[in-house]
């Protein structure tokens, strides 16, 4: 990846500082998102994210693995239209396997330990956004595309 250093500055801010996601998947070609809990590999390419197993987005996942990530900064303030910055992380998801899972889950958790019970459970699945693509937006309408090298 070799790219702007400002965004990607930026994204990095935005994906450690930030708890929250919204996933975007869609069902029938309806669009389909939801508040998730995510944490990000330290290269970026991947987004760590966990659900149960009898989910919405899950069987959304299962039927069409392509999906996006929103992450944001914003305030809910009248200067978010010229000072909050968002990313969108646009690749395929797919579950950590059972080899990986405990380094993944060691990131997951670092990031996000009052969750460790739901992780550790039976009924949850610990999956990976494979992103292909940032699009980092700033100052309400500069967008950069940041290409994630495979």
């Amino acid at each position: 990846m070799s790219h702007d250093h400002s965004h990607m500055e930026i994204l990095r801010g935005l994906l450690e500082g930030q708890l929250l996601g919204v996933l975007g998947t869609q069902h029938e070609g309806e669009p389909y998102t939801s508040l998730v809990g995510f944490a990000a590999t330290p290269d970026l390419k991947q987004l760590l994210f966990a659900t149960g197993r009898s989910t919405r987005k899950l069987a959304n996942l299962e039927a069409d693995a392509r999906a996006s990530m929103l992450v944001d900064n914003r305030r809910n303030r009248s200067t978010d239209f010229t000072e909050a910055s968002a990313a969108t992380a646009i690749g395929a998801v797919e579950e950590i396997q059972e080899q990986e899972r405990p380094d993944f889950e060691r990131l997951f958790l670092a990031k996000h330990p009052h969750l460790e019970s739901f992780v550790r459970s039976p009924s949850c699945v610990l999956l990976r956004l494979r992103v292909s693509v940032y699009m980092v937006v700033t100052h309400f309408q500069q967008v950069i595309e940041l290409h994630i090298d495979p």
